[in-house]
Formats: structure tokens, C-alpha cells, sequence
């Protein structure tokens, strides 16, 4: 079978991507599904594609365990921001509201109950999540170009530091570049 006709199912390993399935055949390319990458689409005559394990036209690769398929499809839901992480608002604050008073007198002070603000505040940090997935995953970036790109993000996960206050578990908690 040669390299630009491969089947579902055929187990393939791609130097950057590392081992993957085909999952679905197009005219022009595979889509892979790759166990730490997720799902990328390659063209079928990339050179960097290498077979593992052929399949053969109707055979049945399905022999995967239940909990392997919820894993596979949790990871490719949660690269795609599908399933948002669930994320406490610390005890602390449940009833709490943030106040922001304006440097103008005559204005009226605006109320947001602290919940609804944390809610935002980890939107905000899903979204950066995705971002960095896609920009790490990203077919025509180069790697300088992925770093560089990366050390924005870096800098916007310090910048929201001040919001780890909030969040119930420190694992949850936003984290810029560390020194040292």
C-alpha cells in the first residue's frame, strides 16, 4: 500500500505529532487523530508521514476500550474549548459581589455578583488555553514563530495572576513565566 493510500484505522507516526490513527480519507489528505497532538489533517503526500501498522480495506480497528474512546473524545472536545473545565469559585466568595466605584462622583457605582465575574475570568482563561492549543498545532507556523507567539500568552497568564485569589483550588490558578 503505498504512503498516499492508506486505509482508517492504519497506525502512523509523524515526527512532531508523534503516533496517531487515520480517522478519515480525503482526496488530498488524512485526518489523524494524534495521541498528543489531537486531531490534525495532513496532506497525503507529506514525506514525514511514516505507517506503523497497515489496515487493510474493512477491517475492524475498533478495539478500543470504552474508557479509552471517552478519553480520545474528551481530549479532542476540550482542545476545541466543547467542554469548559469545572472550575470553584472559592468559598470565601460564594454571595459576593465586586463593586467598581467611578474617580467621577455623580456616578453610581456598578454592582456584579462575584460569581457571574469569575465565571468571565475563567472564560477568559479557557479561551488562552485553546489558543495556545491551536497556535502549538498550527500547519504553517514555524517553531520560532510558535514560541514566539507562545511567550504572549505566557505574559497574558501573568497578567490575570491577580485573579488566583478567587479560585477555589491552586491548581486552577493562572500562571505567567517563572524565574529561575
Amino acid at each position: 500500500m503505498s504512503a498516499n493510500n492508506l486505509t482508517i484505522g492504519t497506525r502512523v507516526d509523524h515526527p512532531r505529532y508523534g503516533e496517531g490513527i487515520i480517522s478519515r480519507v480525503s482526496l488530498t489528505a488524512y485526518e489523524i487523530f494524534f495521541e498528543h497532538g489531537g486531531k490534525m489533517e495532513i496532506l497525503k503526500n507529506n514525506t514525514d508521514l511514516e505507517v506503523l501498522e497497515e489496515a487493510e480495506e474493512g477491517e475492524d480497528r475498533t478495539g478500543i476500550s470504552l474508557d479509552e474512546l471517552k478519553k480520545a473524545v474528551g481530549m479532542v472536545l476540550d482542545q476545541y474549548g466543547v467542554l469548559p473545565a469545572v472550575v470553584e469559585l472559592g468559598k470565601k466568595w460564594d454571595g459576593g459581589k465586586v463593586v467598581l466605584h467611578s474617580g467621577n462622583e455623580d456616578l453610581q457605582p456598578k454592582e456584579i455578583p462575584i460569581d457571574v465575574f469569575f465565571h468571565k475570568i475563567v472564560m477568559v482563561r479557557d479561551r488562552l488555553r485553546v489558543l495556545e492549543q491551536n497556535i502549538n498545532s498550527h500547519n504553517s507556523l514555524t517553531d520560532e514563530e510558535k514560541v514566539h507567539l507562545q511567550q504572549y500568552i505566557t505574559r497574558a497568564y501573568g497578567s490575570l495572576t491577580t485573579f488566583n485569589v478567587l479560585f477555589a483550588e491552586k491548581e486552577d490558578y493562572f500562571v505567567g513565566s517563572r524565574k529561575g
